[in-house]
């Protein structure tokens, strides 16, 4: 057997480090970019990587200034730092992409689990699986290798700093100075984007005030909770103008601004609209309709639903947490409180959803438990929206007699990933929703779908037109002169279907047979018809329940005035 070259054993040991450096170097570099990236980086062109960043200067600085263990440790805190801000610079990417915001460190962790779910209802459990397990995986490597390959290349630096410490002095320096420059002047490497990048320093930065300006925000809050002007209302002064009315107001999903205006191309639905007004209004019904601004984009829709119900601006989690555990009056607990039967249909939930009775004050809340669907599941939807409404009407609106029903539906055929998606059936064969099955087995698929940016949109415009479509079938059916419908959506659809730098604004209709019911509202100035102008009034949605308390509390000289 011969023995080992000596020169091979040679070529190794001078290989083996040069390899390890890399390895250790390929963790940082991928911290780096993401660091540098935007936080909506799929929308932005690639020159940002030409960024020069601030870390590698601090990295110098640490290898100048400290020494032996100190230097290795220090190597690893900062590691951690860098590991922790990518961390959090991901989820900031996935906020902003999906729902225009940054990540909240405070109350947005209890959205990961509403992640999961949604990914589950719209893709399946095993893929949602995968893609748990993929990011807690992409998590530890973060908190932990990087840490290591950090405290690995100090290591084997340290050294060569220590043998040549006046040309890494003058490294620094260059570096130092080249940064500073770069800080000072406006020099960018694209429209809006500065050549000096501060990374997880300004990450950091950035998210210590948003923490500081939450943990304030808590106490302007309460006391904006506090502030009602109707809290002490009598029972008697409150909704009179629409007393003896079914008043209906139902939540379209994802029913944004690019719904009704069409663009990006194709997500429109004016021919919907359009078709949806003549209908209703030979069927005799007055129909007017305007914008709100929701404080949410892309998802999160309970927090557009707290805002409109409550009167204050619910626009996180944190909000939201802290409203349901007031007293604070709603639209349906106004409505309860005036003699109202109330009802909230959330077709999409499986699970007990207490804030229901405890805030809002339902009596009945129907969930895809009790409503007797056995159809089969379209995309993230339980249920389609056309069996919602039927189930409802036949529980609620038929039995006579019955008090007056206020309802909120939530109508979720539109939720993302808009496929596979259902269509219109005759109404009398709905049955337990069995007919659904071979429509589900012939619609296309989520993968179809989702094979380009273009057929996203079509997808997304069809499940709106569907929800429309559903909704004017449910009205001609119940023929209730005395229905008053409050149609709206609770936000814009994500960014691939209402493009970047989208607005907040999401349609509101209100649809009554009554002329007295819109006559109360003239001085509102919405359009008629059920799509609404760029001229069309513009309101915050947390505006919409004082303007329904006042526009349909007494009338002057009819009663005492609700106290302002």
């Amino acid at each position: 057997m011969s023995r080992p070259d000596p020169a091979d054993r040679h070529r190794g040991s001078r290989i083996r480090p040069v390899v390890a450096a890399v390895v250790g170097l390929v963790p940082l570099m991928v911290v780096w970019v993401v660091l540098v990236a935007p936080d909506d980086p799929g929308h932005e062109p690639l020159t940002w990587l030409l960024r020069l960043p601030l870390e590698p200067v601090l990295l110098a600085v640490l290898l100048l200034a400290l020494r032996d263990r100190t230097r290795r440790r220090a190597g690893l805190v900062l590691g951690a730092v860098l590991g922790a801000a990518t961390l959090v610079k991901l989820l900031d990417i996935g906020f902003t992409s999906a729902l225009r915001r940054p990540f909240d460190l405070l109350a947005d962790w209890t959205y990961l689990r509403s992640a999961r779910d949604l990914l589950a209802d719209s893709v399946g459990t095993s893929w949602a699986t995968a893609a748990v397990v993929g990011a807690a995986v992409v998590a530890v490597a973060l908190l932990v290798v990087v840490p290591w390959s950090l405290h690995g290349l100090v290591r084997r630096l340290a050294p060569h700093v220590d043998r040549h410490r006046l040309g890494w002095t003058r490294a620094a320096v260059v570096l130092g100075t080249a940064w500073l420059v770069a800080a000072a002047t406006p020099l960018q490497v694209a429209p809006g984007v500065a050549l000096a990048s501060t990374s997880s320093v300004g990450l950091v930065g950035d998210h210590v005030a948003l923490t500081r300006a939450g943990l304030h925000d808590r106490a302007a809050f309460a006391r904006a909770v506090a502030t009602d002007p109707f809290a002490a209302a009598p029972a008697a002064d409150l909704l009179t103008g629409l007393r003896g009315k079914d008043v209906l107001v139902v939540f379209v999903e994802s029913y944004g601004e690019v719904a009704v205006t069409g663009t990006p191309a194709p997500a429109g639905v004016a021919p919907t609209l359009d078709r949806a007004t003549d209908q209703l209004e030979t069927a005799g019904y007055s129909i007017r309709s305007a914008w709100l601004d929701s404080p949410t984009f892309g998802g999160t829709s309970w927090l557009a639903h707290s805002t409109l119900q409550s009167g204050v601006w619910v626009d996180s989690q944190r909000r939201y947490d802290q409203l349901v555990a007031t007293d604070r009056l709603t639209l349906s607990g106004a409505f309860g409180k005036a003699g109202w039967r109330t009802v909230v249909d959330v077709p999409s939930n499986r699970q007990d959803w207490p804030e229901a009775t405890s805030f809002y004050h339902y009596d009945q809340v129907y969930d895809a438990r009790n409503v007797g669907y056995a159809g089969p599941r379209f995309g993230y939807a339980t249920i389609p929206d056309q069996y919602t409404l039927e189930a409802f009407s036949d529980r609620e609106l038929t039995p006579r007699p019955r008090a007056p029903v206020m309802a909120e539906i939530d109508l979720v055929t539109s939720h993302v990933p808009w496929a596979p998606l259902p269509r219109l059936v005759d109404w009398d064969s709905l049955g337990d929703g069995s007919v659904y099955r071979p429509i589900r087995d012939r619609a296309a698929t989520r993968a179809e779908v989702w094979r380009d940016p273009a057929s996203v949109r079509a997808a997304y415009a069809q499940s709106i037109s569907y929800s429309i479509d559903s909704l004017v079938g449910f009205v001609q059916r119940a023929h209730d002169d005395d229905l008053v419908l409050v149609l709206l959506g609770d936000h814009q659809p994500s960014t691939v279907v209402s493009g970047v730098g989208a607005s907040h604004r999401v349609p509101v209709t209100l649809v009554a047979h009554d002329p007295a019911v819109t006559k109360r509202i003239e001085g509102w100035g919405w359009d008629e018809g059920m799509r609404p102008t760029s001229a069309a009034p513009v309101w915050r949605m947390d505006a919409f329940r004082d303007r329904v308390l006042t526009a349909f509390g007494p009338l002057p000289g009819t009663g005492a005035a609700v106290a302002r």
